[in-house]
């Protein structure tokens, strides 16, 4: 049957996205500007120092990045076979079974969603007293998240391209500010270069776990270099290139922030300084060698950090759901994208709704923007991306223990088991102190809810997944398979799934 005739809405839709669109610079910009540089050092570093009292954190910084770069040599190598807009689902499937790589699926969104939301929530809170400042105007939190929502949402449909040179400039703008402001306390009156920040006993004491997660939730955007994986030139270089570099600019970047920080404000001093101030450490510190006008512009470049981070976001999570979309594992009407711009329309409508409930369903309930939607919503997200990255680093590991490919030893089983272990280790950490990371008391309803809405949520998934087995089989068959799951024609089957060999006994479907 003909899918021109049958479905005459999607003759002007594409089950691809664009191709040989972005090179090494635009992906690791878009890896970049989901970890919001300037909004980690002016926002997370004051933060992690305030609740942990630990001044390591350039320290922990510095062995995150190491912990991830090794959690990288396989992820990266697992790239080299497996190209989809899904990432950790798509190699969560591969690697632990379908059902599972599905229930991965569904703590992606959630957890990138928070992230998204979470945006939203910080710009409005933290602009809304800048506004006051600069013009007099009290705007309500929630107009100028709507404001930042609204220029989102356009952006989400266009062509990544697009979306990459907006990243592209608001990231080489927030970094040049946060080495120069860097570089100025350096040169401030009270800087006396301190070793604090770098000693690696503050690794081991108390808080250690709360510092250690607060540094990986620094890095999270790192991971999605093999997102845009179907959408960059020579995506078998470019993919591990951009992650490489990303990682090492991130570590450099925020151990060198964080060390003038503190040695400028003294490391005897910082802590007590990072409550009272919060995020203004870090322009205080700067304003005396740069002066106000200066500082306005860190501000300025501050709320753009944050408008990079929902423009990155939203790009993310609109693929996951073009990629489930286009397997079948959400509505078919995801799996779609707009010839000529190649932008996953349906996914990033459905981005942009979410969005905007959330926004207005705070706004009229009352609720703080900025510790019950940014700072909440923010570590709920990170928790929730540490724990997949975990997950994943098993599924590397089962992926190449059941497929033989030409990667080597040290790709193939020695740094996924090393990365995976560190990892476990990261996330007992991050649940044992979950209620520092939220900043409540522990068995509070926040530091049971959020951990354990999580595990919900991954046990509903592989449900869906189960339930796919056995009532949609052809369905079931493609999940994970990325743009070799559907066909060029309509029906929506799953051809190159179909052709492999299946097992009668199980309906059809395969593990």
């Amino acid at each position: 049957m003909s899918s021109t005739a049958t479905q005459p809405a999607e003759s002007q839709l594409s089950n691809a996205l664009a191709r040989d669109r972005l090179g090494v610079a635009a992906v690791v910009f878009f890896v970049m500007s989901a970890a919001a540089p300037l909004t980690v050092v002016a926002g997370v570093v004051p933060t992690g120092l305030a609740v942990t009292g630990l001044t390591g954190i350039s320290i922990a910084f510095v062995a995150v990045a190491l912990v991830l770069a090794i959690f990288s040599v396989g992820y990266v190598a697992m790239a080299r076979h497996i190209s989809n807009a899904g990432a950790f689902y798509a190699y969560v499937s591969q690697g632990l079974g379908r059902p599972v790589g599905v229930g991965a699926s569904w703590v992606a969104l959630v957890a990138y969603n928070m992230f998204q939301v979470a945006s939203y929530g910080g710009f409005g809170a933290i602009g809304q007293p800048l506004f006051q400042d600069w013009f007099g105007v009290d705007i309500p939190w929630y107009v100028l998240g709507l404001a930042a929502w609204a220029l989102v949402a356009v952006l989400g449909v266009r062509d990544v391209a697009v979306n990459g040179k907006v990243l592209a400039t608001l990231l080489v703008a927030e970094i040049a500010l946060t080495v120069v402001f860097s570089v100025a306390e350096l040169l401030s009156d009270g800087f006396h270069a301190s070793a604090a920040p770098v000693d690696v006993s503050s690794l081991t004491g108390a808080g250690a776990g709360a510092l250690l997660v607060m540094a990986i939730t620094g890095f999270v955007g790192f991971e999605q270099s093999v997102v845009f994986s179907e959408e960059s030139r020579d995506p078998r270089r470019t993919v591990g290139r951009a992650t490489y570099i990303a990682i090492a600019l991130i570590a450099v970047l925020y151990a060198f922030a964080s060390w003038a920080m503190i040695s400028a404000a003294g490391s005897d001093k910082v802590v007590g300084r990072a409550v009272e101030e919060g995020p203004e450490l870090f322009f205080n510190l700067a304003a005396g060698p740069l002066g106000t006008i200066a500082t306005d512009l860190g501000h300025i470049l501050f709320l753009t950090s944050l408008i990079a981070a929902m423009i990155s976001f939203h790009n993310i999570i609109s693929r996951y759901m073009f990629s489930l979309g286009r397997e079948g594992v959400l509505p078919r009407m995801f799996g779609r994208t707009v010839p000529g711009t190649g932008a996953p329309k349906n996914g990033s409508l459905a981005q942009s709704v979410v969005g905007l409930i959330v926004i207005v369903a705070y706004a009229v309930a009352g609720w703080d923007p900025l510790v019950q939607l940014f700072f909440w919503g923010g570590t709920g997200g990170g928790l929730g991306v540490l724990l997949l990255i975990t997950l994943t680093s098993f599924a590397v590991i089962g992926y190449f223990a059941r497929h033989r490919t030409d990667e080597d030893v040290l790709h193939r089983v020695v740094a996924p088991v090393i990365s995976a272990v560190l990892l476990v280790v990261v996330s007992y950490l991050a649940l044992d102190n979950i209620a520092t990371l939220l900043g409540v008391e522990p068995g509070s309803t926040p530091a049971i809810v959020v951990p354990t809405s999580f595990g919900v949520i991954l046990v509903l998934g592989v449900l869906w997944g189960l339930y796919l087995r056995g009532a949609r089989p052809q369905v079931y068959n493609g999940i994970g398979l990325g743009a070799n799951s559907s066909t060029t024609g309509g029906g929506g089957g799953f051809a190159a799934a179909l052709a492999e060999p299946t097992d009668p006994a199980d309906g059809g479907a395969r593990r």
